[in-house]
């Protein structure tokens, strides 16, 4: 799978965070990541994450600076359960109110200063992609 995403910075110096609803469960239940999602086939990267952050939260952004695509292959039993390839962007808020989506049940800004307080809250692999966007 293919995701795309989004770290998104306001005027503040605040980077936006969500999380995912309970009923949705999965891999990144329970953890703040970026807004983001799965690319659709024939979807170009920036196209994909400009949608997928306007489907889950209602905000338009501007694509800045493209960053280190990563992995996350999840095996259990000897067999992998998830292969992700992460694709995201630095970004900066254009516009917009924040409404979430139903998948997302929760979304705050937090100042790029205050992320540290927060590490343990942050999924295993939005903490990789803040120490590659040079958040923290």
């Amino acid at each position: 799978m293919v995701a795309v995403g989004a770290v998104i910075e306001d005027d503040e110096g605040r980077i936006l965070l969500v999380k995912h609803v309970p009923e949705r469960e999965g891999f990144w239940q329970g953890k703040w990541i970026c807004p983001g999602g799965k690319l659709e086939l024939g979807e170009s990267i920036r196209d994909g994450i400009e949608r997928e952050v306007m489907e889950e939260t209602n905000l338009e952004i501007s694509l800045t600076t493209p960053l280190i695509p990563f992995e996350r292959i999840v095996k259990a039993e000897g067999k992998t359960t998830l292969h992700v390839i992460y694709i995201d962007f630095l970004a900066k808020l254009v516009g917009g109110e924040i409404r979430l989506d139903s998948d997302v049940g929760e979304g705050i800004w937090v100042p790029k200063g205050d992320i540290p307080r927060i590490w343990g809250e942050l999924h295993e692999d939005t903490r990789r992609l803040m120490e590659i966007a040079e958040v923290v």
